[in-house]
């Protein structure tokens, strides 16, 4: 039974991903046009909503993830998950209520590592669309069949890694070492120039050695044809440039959020309800990225916190470290970052 409660908690939180994507495509989207600064925050807010409503069904009903019938069963499935965890009690009910607000809140903090690392995922996203000179209008369908590219892989690459720490131990060392490098690297190169090279990027220069490339833009056309002779659109290029790019950011946000939760279904939903929101706040981001002077800095710091925790987490584990301490200083981290902002403002960036 165990098995088919975690299938129909997943497959329940799949179709409404998958329903929210679709009325997203036909109904939000089926229009080109650029989404206001407006309309982009009322939908940043409207995603940010649908999390922070799921972080209630965590609270109430996570422990349905693992179908949990004594408090024998709990004690597994916390050594499994949460060896954090040291419950103040033996009664089922109330264990299984300390459990579900451990899982709720490495839901949430897991969500706000996610959506602070996709921010930095959007500056990149813009630069290759300014880069390969895409139409603002065409925006939104890259968008859209890009993040749904994204699940894809975060599901692939999560249960792999989920697998991968329950056999292995010893990869969360590698993950941290492998974060607290991303980290500073990110800090030593905060002030330096990103631009992208269309013609020199392997991407391109792959694709250009399989297909026939048209030299234009046809609307939100991935392939055209022409004289019964199909070609691919730039705008497929530009989409399979921004999945390769999402894949070398899932190196980064993937092991970061193995920091605060060992269960793979707090992982996905975490890293789900972060990457449906990147859309509109790609558009928000793009009207006030200026604004984030000090993104750079609290990243890196996020991520040798994170990496440093990896590193040390059976030292951590051991003294009952809690995983809402980590919330704390995430949150301070991003407050910091903004005040900074406000405070200091830096001339506003380009993107080449």
């Amino acid at each position: 039974m165990k098995f088919n409660h975690e299938l129909v908690f997943f497959v329940v939180f799949t179709v409404f991903i998958l329903s929210v994507l679709l009325i997203d495509l036909l109904l939000i989207g089926r229009k080109r046009h650029v989404l206001s600064t407006l309309e982009a925050a009322i939908w940043t807010g409207v995603w940010v909503s649908f999390a922070i409503g799921f972080y209630f069904i965590i609270y109430y009903f996570g422990d349905k993830l693992h179908t949990i019938t004594s408090f024998a069963d709990l004690q597994i499935v916390a050594a499994k998950y949460a060896p954090h965890i040291n419950f103040s009690t033996t009664d089922l009910e109330q264990a299984l209520g300390e459990y579900r607000k451990n899982m709720a809140t490495e839901y949430i903090t897991g969500y706000l590592i996610e959506y602070t690392l996709s921010l930095d995922n959007v500056f990149v996203i813009l630069m290759i669309l300014t880069g390969f000179s895409v139409p603002e209008k065409n925006y939104k369908t890259v968008l859209f069949w890009g993040i749904l590219g994204a699940i894809v892989m975060r599901f692939i690459f999560i249960f792999l890694g989920a697998a991968m720490v329950q056999k292995f131990q010893w990869t969360l060392i590698l993950f941290g070492a492998f974060l607290i490098y991303s980290g500073i690297k990110i800090f030593l190169e905060r002030n330096k120039e990103q631009k992208i090279e269309v013609d020199k990027h392997p991407i391109v220069r792959a694709l250009s050695k399989w297909f026939r490339i048209y030299p234009t833009f046809e609307g939100n056309k991935f392939i055209h044809k022409e004289n019964k002779v199909y070609y691919i659109t730039p705008l497929l290029i530009v989409l399979v440039v921004i999945e390769f790019t999402d894949l070398i950011f899932a190196f980064d946000s993937i092991p970061a959020i193995f920091s605060v939760t060992r269960d793979p279904y707090i992982v996905f939903f975490s890293n789900i309800f972060a990457i449906i929101g990147l859309r509109s706040l790609f558009f928000l981001v793009i009207k006030i990225f200026y604004l984030f002077t000090y993104l750079k800095e609290g990243i890196s710091v996020l991520l040798v916190f994170i990496g440093m925790k990896l590193v040390f987490h059976s030292w951590l584990d051991n003294i009952g470290y809690k995983s809402v301490y980590s919330l704390y200083f995430i949150l301070a981290v991003l407050v910091g970052s903004i005040i900074l902002s406000l405070l200091f403002p830096r001339k506003k960036a380009t993107v080449h």
